[in-house]
């Protein structure tokens, strides 16, 4: 077997990612990507900057105390949103998005986006649908 540089490894291993497949890494992070509550936790962070946890659930209504606590701490493991903690009394944490949560709310603004702007039409065709 011959011998592979680093970046033949990392090129290999970006080909074997297939979101079809089911046990496929890259699957698990399209589903939590896809969740509401990422989808507008991003937002949230690209439209404030840097905001403290009662900030971002005031800002995103609906959500639970415990779903914003998961999707936090999600986003923070894959590495999309940074955590940082003051030694204020009392102690202050604050959330802003990473470089790499940057480079993911284009996409995520764009489906923010387009859902507002379509809500209209599918409202109508679910009352076309609902009609039959």
């Amino acid at each position: 077997m011959p011998t592979m540089t680093a970046a033949q490894r990392r090129t290999a291993a970006k080909q074997e990612y297939d979101a079809f497949l089911a046990d496929c890494p890259s699957r698990q992070l399209l589903g939590r990507i896809s969740d509401k509550w990422v989808g507008l936790t991003i937002a949230a962070l690209h439209e404030r900057g840097t905001l403290r946890y009662s900030e971002l659930s005031r800002r995103i209504a609906g959500v639970s105390q415990k779903m914003l606590t998961q999707t936090l701490r999600s986003l923070e493991r894959d590495g999309l949103v940074s955590r940082t903690i003051t030694p204020t009394v009392p102690v202050t944490v604050e959330y802003a998005l990473t470089p790499l949560g940057e480079s993911l709310q284009e996409v995520m603004l764009g489906i923010k986006s387009w859902a507002e702007t379509h809500m209209g039409e599918v409202h109508a065709a679910r009352e076309t649908y609902d009609a039959r």
